[in-house]
């Protein structure tokens, strides 16, 4: 009676008002993930892991939520909305959202700094926030005593809603100061909803003096509920891994996975089955295409196979996040089933964003999700028979283990058998009679999941392990897995899907010849081959990013170079003169200064250097804290007022000059690039196009520098209306080629 006067005099239905709340706060949560992982960048650099880290952390505090949620079910219910509005204004009092004021030591490591600093800044709002969606719920349940699970739809709704909201909208239309109290004022309004729903509850609950329709959950069926949770949650991390480390490195990308993962949820939990039905029949079979392709052979296909693995990550989610759905309990025990799920998804995220690293030279935890996945859902066959053989007890073992001798040497068939090479022939066979045990195999989880794996390895898989399995030739480490490419006459060092260096074999003189972006007649190379003329024998010079060390090879007696690199594992392929000779034949004992380059040389003394060369891009992704105003006033102070900076602005997907333009206009710089086309042959020594950008605060510089090829050397092209990127405000959207 209470609930009915209560909507009668408000006017909007008690479902509304749940929806609304639940909504809400999913939007917030969402909204604040990229906001603070882009508060964070001047703070621990550019690194592409903090993005996994932050996750882990979110994840991590959503189990807490999560758990408080759980915990405030053992008070009445008016006692449970006293609690919660009490903890909104304790977490209130770190308003307005921001991260606080500790900065990271040079070495400091990011795997801690990250979540340390996180967890210090948004810890209390995000984990009040964060026990919206089954709390609200649960209130739900006990003011109407209705089925609440359908109103998680609307939570994911709202979470898809700010992760697509911050980069498309909030990102680029507002200053992180705006930013931060437009989420405390969305954080007031989330107060008062929850105030609005809080009157609704009743002194007892809806369900007082029913009898309980179902015992507490056993253990065994809260881990199959971690379970199912767990494979999903590790997938958006190494999907995107994936994406970007085998298929294409593109801005932004990790959006689509998480959104898509998202929306999975708002799928599999929908009051209507119909299609989470279809896509759980359709996953195995996705799955299986997924395994074909997990191994790109051509990178003109990358939008095929990009597309193809977001496909594969939507429907093993969808499918799992049914099964999830359907074996949900009464809502008695709803706040438990929703804590399982989240301890699953710290499970997924503490296996890809801290063991996997750890274990593993390449992202092998990928295929390993995938073939979880394909155990977890390889529980029916469509084909009558084949269904009831796998229901016969007696037969199912027989079989089971025929086909797996039979896998096993379909296995090593594709791989080359008796000690003869690897035939293309022999490898479609192994992937065709695989592929009929695997779609045999339906309804039996071990010969399904053993099929996935097969073809893996017989679509490429061998390579790779063989790759990585080969000393030196990859590494893995927080900021990127490293690949070393040879044959006969080179070696090459590839980031994601980028090359970063390349030597040039056969000769001391073809081993120290630059090669790739940094040919003589690149704009880095013109600048080192005038930096006698500009500032004398004994010039200083400074590089932001060591690559394979092929800028060692422009050094002269007296100059004193520095090298500034974030990643210890760089240092160490750059080092080794059996994967790169550059620094071995060039400069043997470099001096290299670990850390990210804008706090390490915001530590140096003022003019430090004459010539500084920033190229510290990770693949084809931007540090954008190191284009920021900011960032220019770093660079104007450490080098001398006659000094030249070079930026590397050459990206296949993002249009760089436009920010390089306003930078310089703002701060005073004279500024000219140098596109740079490599003749065939020039590319047959392995020259790459590329573009430059010296800049410098004395236009004699300038001068100086292009006088040597006038022509090569043009004016930036500023783009109307748009404004200097600052630590506050920057957006990679307006820079996407289209």
């Amino acid at each position: 009676m209470a609930s009915v006067i209560a909507e009668h005099k408000a006017g909007v239905s008690p479902k509304a008002r749940f929806v609304t709340t639940i909504f809400l706060g999913s939007f917030l949560l969402f909204l604040v993930q990229p906001m603070i992982a882009r508060m964070v960048l001047p703070r621990l650099g550019g690194a592409p892991a903090v993005w996994n880290s932050a996750m882990l952390v979110y994840q991590a505090l959503l189990l807490a939520g999560y758990a408080y949620a759980h915990w405030l079910g053992r008070f009445a219910p008016r006692r449970q909305a006293l609690i919660h509005l009490c903890a909104f204004a304790v977490a209130a009092t770190t308003l307005p959202i921001g991260l606080i004021g500790l900065t990271p030591s040079i070495t400091a490591n990011p795997f801690f700094w990250v979540p340390a600093l996180l967890l210090a800044s948004i810890g209390p709002l995000f984990f009040v926030v964060s026990a919206q969606a089954p709390l609200m719920q649960r209130w739900y349940a006990l003011t109407e005593g209705r089925d609440p699970y359908p109103l998680y739809a609307a939570s994911n709704l709202g979470s898809f809603g700010g992760l697509l909201a911050y980069p498309l909208i909030v990102e680029v239309w507002l200053p992180l100061s705006a930013q931060r109290w437009l989420w405390t004022a969305g954080y007031a309004a989330l107060a008062v909803a929850v105030g609005c729903c809080a009157i609704l509850l009743p002194s007892v609950p809806a369900t007082a003096g029913k009898p309980a329709r179902s015992e507490k959950p056993a253990r065994e069926k809260l881990a199959r509920w971690a379970l199912f949770a767990a494979v999903p949650s590790g997938l958006i991390l190494s999907t995107t891994l994936h994406l970007t480390t085998d298929i294409v490195a593109m801005p932004l990308l990790w959006v689509i996975p998480l959104g898509i993962y998202l929306l999975s949820f708002s799928v599999a939990f929908a009051g209507r089955r119909a299609p989470a039905r279809i896509i759980t029949r359709l996953a195995p079979w996705v799955l299986l295409v997924s395994a074909l392709a997990m191994f790109p052979s051509d990178i003109g296909y990358a939008p095929a196979f990009a597309a193809l693995a977001v496909l594969n990550l939507f429907t093993v989610s969808v499918a799992l996040h049914s099964r999830l759905y359907d074996s949900r309990p009464p809502e008695e025990h709803l706040t438990a089933f929703y804590l399982a799920m989240s301890f699953g998804g710290v499970l997924g995220g503490v296996f890809c964003a801290l063991l996997a690293p750890q274990i593993f030279n390449w992202s092998y935890e990928h295929p390993i999700l995938l073939i979880a996945a394909a155990g977890l859902l390889a529980v029916h066959n469509p084909v009558p028979r084949m269904e009831a053989l796998w229901g016969n007890l007696a037969l199912r073992p027989r079989v089971t283990r025929l086909g797996l001798a039979t896998l096993a040497l379909l296995s090593v068939v594709s791989f080359g058998p008796f000690g003869l090479p690897p035939s293309a022939v022999l490898s479609l066979a192994a992937i065709a009679g695989t592929l009929c045990i695997a779609v045999a195999a339906l309804g039996n989880r071990l010969l399904f999941s053993t099929s996935m794996a097969v073809l893996m390895l017989a679509a490429g898989g061998w390579n790779q392990v063989a790759l990585s399995s080969s000393a030196g030739r990859m590494t893995r480490s927080f900021f990127g897995i490293y690949t070393i490419g040879e044959n006969d006459r080179t070696h090459w060092l590839v980031h994601g899907t980028t090359v970063h260096g390349i030597e040039n074999l056969g000769s001391p003189e073809r081993e120290r010849m630059p090669t790739a972006y940094y040919v003589p007649g690149s704009g880095v190379g013109q600048a080192m081959a005038a930096a006698p003329q500009l500032f004398s024998d004994h010039a200083r010079i400074d590089i932001v990013g060591l690559g394979a060390g092929t800028l060692a090879c422009y050094v002269k007696p007296g100059q004193r170079w520095t090298f500034y690199e974030i990643d210890p594992a760089i240092v160490r392929i750059a080092s080794d003169p059996r994967l790169f000779r550059f620094l071995d034949r060039c400069q043997p004992h470099p001096r290299v200064v670990i850390g990210d380059a804008r706090l390490t040389l915001d530590r140096t003394p003022a003019a430090s250097a004459d010539l500084l060369v920033v190229d510290a891009f990770s693949s084809d992704s931007i540090p954008m804290h190191l284009l920021t105003r900011e960032a220019f006033e770093v660079y104007r102070r450490h080098v001398t007022p006659r000094g030249l900076l070079m930026v590397h602005i050459t990206n296949r997907f993002l249009d760089i000059e436009p920010v390089i333009a306003a930078a310089a206009a703002d701060s005073g710089w004279t500024a000219r690039k140098l596109s740079f086309t490599p003749s065939s042959a020039q590319r047959a020594n392995n020259a790459s196009h590329s573009i430059w950008v010296a800049l410098s605060q004395s236009p004699g510089t300038i001068e100086q520098l292009t006088a040597r090829d006038p022509a090569a050397w043009q004016n930036l092209s500023p783009r109307p209306g748009f404004r200097v990127w600052r630590d506050d405000h920057a957006s990679l959207l307006p820079l996407i080629k289209y």
